[in-house]
């Protein structure tokens, strides 16, 4: 199992682009499985969730060639095994994105109950109230989700607001097995995040008729059949954030392009507020840090609130203000397990219910840590830019779920990582 070591305090200087937005391709690459045929996506990264979710595909019966500049095929001419098996799904959450498509073509579909990264439960009955109100027959036998429409899908009106907000995933199953029901389907309070947009943008150019796009209501028209298509997903907002946060912990002057600044608008925000510059030119940002840092408090909420998947990101760097802010968790309350690993590092963090009180600190010291999930190992890395000494991170799988050759980009801009083999299970 490898492990990161990292030599720091570094300051970032370079260029870096944003690659293929993992949380958009995951989904298109489910919605090819409404056309028979080829279909080919552009901008795919590299990364091991989409090794997952294409071992994933295969095994339906697709065919899917995946090449090293981003293309990647998916030939769903055939699918005769409409079952997503626990062996794969329980690997990431994702996975239920092949639920609805696979519903609306094949009229019948099985899926293991998802896993994924360890920040709290993620219960899928939006889903499967979005599918029941289609007409599907729903019911669990053995840790599966059996899902059935022996004559076909019929549009409804389906409200998907959920406790902590909408649910991009299940606004994603829903929409995709309504793009081929009967009829027209309405979704209220669907997810209005970039990534669901990128969907609905992609089923259209299929063929699908979906209005309302990133809207928190979208109409569906549904059609008779999709084609395959060729398409390019948007970038990946949250890698963009990421880039952003190393360069505000390390005080550097880093230059992201193929950044798309509209859609990170909460992210910019809290930035500007706790002193980092951040300067829109072509298309991306120069990002340069601050010498003193402001705390500042942040909510996560829905698109177009702050992002959950920065918090951790975002508390590393705060953990370095001068002073005390606030963090509130409102999608995913327990998603706080980077927590006591930073204050390994000898940053101030109290957790408090679905919130962290951070008091900055001075400095932050190396430690040996543990990275619990995608965006947590994120976090670490970024300490690690800023910490006095050298910074263990195990279970840096974690971070290759979500980052293309994370540590080889960061070097590029001046980091001081190595990859080797070992570290703690």
């Amino acid at each position: 199992m490898d492990v990161f070591q990292i030599e720091g305090p570094v300051r970032l200087s370079g260029d870096v682009e944003v690659n293929g937005s993992k949380n958009a391709s995951l989904p298109i690459m489910a919605a090819a499985l409404l056309a028979p045929g080829r279909s080919t996506l552009l901008g795919i990264p590299q990364l091991a969730d989409i090794s997952v979710f294409k071992e994933l595909i295969e095994q339906l019966g697709c065919q899917v060639q995946r090449q090293s500049d981003g293309l990647l095929t998916i030939d769903a001419t055939t699918i005769d095994n409409p079952v997503g098996p626990y062996d794969i799904v329980r690997k990431m959450r994702a996975s239920i994105c092949i639920l609805g498509p696979l519903l609306a073509r094949c009229g019948r579909v099985e899926v293991s109950m998802p896993g994924g990264c360890a920040i709290g439960d993620r219960p899928i009955d939006l889903h499967l109230t979005g599918l029941r109100r289609l007409g599907a027959q729903v019911h669990l036998k053995n840790g599966y989700v059996i899902a059935e429409a022996p004559q076909g899908l019929k549009g409804a009106s389906i409200f998907l607001g959920g406790p902590f907000g909408s649910t991009v995933l299940g606004t994603a199953n829903v929409m995709m097995a309504a793009a081929l029901a009967k009829g027209r389907t309405i979704i209220e309070s669907a997810a209005c995040e970039p990534e669901v947009a990128d969907l609905a943008n992609c089923l259209n150019a299929m063929g699908a008729r979906i209005t309302g796009i990133g809207a928190p209501r979208l109409v569906i028209d549904g059609v008779n059949h999709l084609h395959p298509v060729q398409y390019r997903v948007i970038p990946d907002r949250i890698e963009a954030g990421t880039f952003m946060a190393a360069a505000a912990i390390t005080g550097g002057q880093v230059h992201i392009t193929h950044c798309r600044l509209d859609d990170m608008m909460a992210v910019v925000d809290r930035l500007q507020n706790i002193g980092v510059t951040v300067e829109p030119n072509g298309d991306g940002c120069t990002v340069v840090g601050a010498e003193r840092l402001v705390p500042a408090d942040i909510t996560t909420q829905p698109y177009p609130g702050f992002p959950t998947d920065l918090q951790a990101q975002l508390m590393a760097v705060l953990a370095l203000a001068d002073g005390n802010s606030v963090v509130i968790e409102k999608i995913f309350p327990d998603r706080f397990m980077h927590v006591a690993e930073l204050n390994r590092m000898a940053a101030n963090l109290r957790k408090e219910g679905p919130a962290v009180i951070v008091a900055g600190v001075k400095k932050l010291i190396a430690a040996p840590v543990m990275a619990s999930d995608l965006r947590a190992s994120a976090a670490l890395v970024l300490a690690g830019l800023a910490a006095e000494g050298v910074t263990t991170v195990n279970r840096v799988y974690h971070i290759d779920r979500g980052y293309e050759r994370i540590e080889e980009r960061l070097n590029r801009l001046g980091a001081k990582i190595t990859r080797e083999e070992g570290g703690t299970v």
